[in-house]
């Protein structure tokens, strides 16, 4: 079994931990309103626009013998910039102020899991970050598209105002397959566990954020929708 199939089934607890967040069964059921968009397009903003940095940061910690793995880095942030800029649009299309986005404050779910990615990067490894990776790319390609056409369909919302949502589902695809390749060249015992526990962190974390969803995202409208 190569390492991108171990660490799917090492992490499949916490996988379903994050999937039975309430929030995303209510998606799926037609249960829901705008501000459930709109609170998640906001912590998506709130952890999204940490993408780059994180991905800056890991580049400068890997070590020379992993330059090909630096390379990848480079590409992922090619591929990553100004994705933040992307979700406040979609809140501006769902007639919410995304300035006063930027300025808001992540939830507290939000801030715990963007806290514990510099953590472990810097703290336990660079590769830590590959198991968040696996977590919110993964989660794109289960359920980004087909949680866009529902919450589309129930709120009426334009295209537009699902920009994030309908380029990960695509974009996430390619990307999990680049993803694949690199895990699957990493064969030392200790790097893959590295990989795999932050996995199960991230996994919970990011379910923690779903789970934070109930609460008021506290945005002011501003009536641009259209």
């Amino acid at each position: 079994m190569n390492f991108y199939q171990s660490l799917l089934e090492a992490t499949e607890q916490e996988r379903h931990y994050l999937l039975s967040a309430p929030i995303i069964t209510r998606c799926f059921n037609g249960d829901f309103t705008l501000d459930h968009y709109v609170a998640f397009l906001q912590q998506a903003y709130h952890h999204v626009k940490h993408t780059v940095p994180l991905l800056m940061s890991v580049g400068a910690l890997l070590p020379e013998r992993q330059e090909w793995l630096r390379d990848a880095v480079a590409e992922y942030i090619e591929e990553e910039l100004g994705h933040q800029e992307w979700i406040l649009n979609d809140i501006s299309a769902c007639g919410y102020d995304k300035e006063q986005t930027r300025r808001s404050t992540p939830a507290f779910a939000t801030e715990m899991m963007v806290a514990y990615a510099y953590d472990a990067v810097r703290r336990i490894s660079p590769l830590a970050f590959f198991g968040m990776v696996l977590v919110l790319e993964g989660t794109s390609i289960n359920l980004a598209e087909q949680a866009a056409a529902n919450i589309a369909g129930k709120l009426g919302l334009p295209r537009k105002a699902f920009t994030y949502l309908n380029s990960h589902g695509a974009l996430d695809q390619e990307h999990i397959k680049f993803y694949q390749g690199l895990m699957n060249r990493i064969t030392d015992a200790g790097e893959q566990a590295i990989i795999v526990h932050a996995a199960k962190r991230f996994y919970h974390l990011y379910g923690d954020i779903f789970r934070s969803l109930e609460q008021p995202h506290g945005l002011g409208v501003t009536g641009d929708a259209a």
